[in-house]
């Protein structure tokens, strides 16, 4: 009836693995988009802070929350990814899926706070 989370876990992400194992092109293709997908978030969070400014008592709370949202991706990518096979591109995505949502949160907040 209950699925345990490693096999919903195996049911989404197998897939993923065969494409990846079914030719070298394709297992560097998902490392390449892996890498971009890091160098979007790390430009994301580079540039919002920025502009954000220097830490004050107004910008420390604004960096605690997005460092909170970092930590929660990667506890949530922690629980969804498979451990068994891929590990090295899951974390890969993990740590960019983390940065790439701290920065959306930063910019979100950037544009509500300095263009309202």
């Amino acid at each position: 009836m209950w699925k345990s989370s490693t096999e919903i876990s195996n049911s989404i992400f197998y897939p993923l693995k065969t494409w990846a194992e079914q030719s070298p092109g394709n297992w560097n293709m998902l490392l390449g988009s892996g890498f971009v997908l890091l160098l979007v978030g790390l430009i994301l969070l580079y540039v919002y802070r920025k502009k954000i400014g220097k830490a004050d008592e107004r910008t420390n709370q604004i960096y605690l929350k997005s460092a909170y949202i970092m930590l929660f991706v990667v506890v949530l990518c922690d629980i969804i990814f498979p451990k068994e096979y891929m590990w090295q591109i899951f974390f890969l995505l993990k740590y960019s899926f983390a940065f790439i949502a701290s920065g959306v949160y930063l910019g979100v907040l950037y544009k509500k706070d300095f263009f309202n």
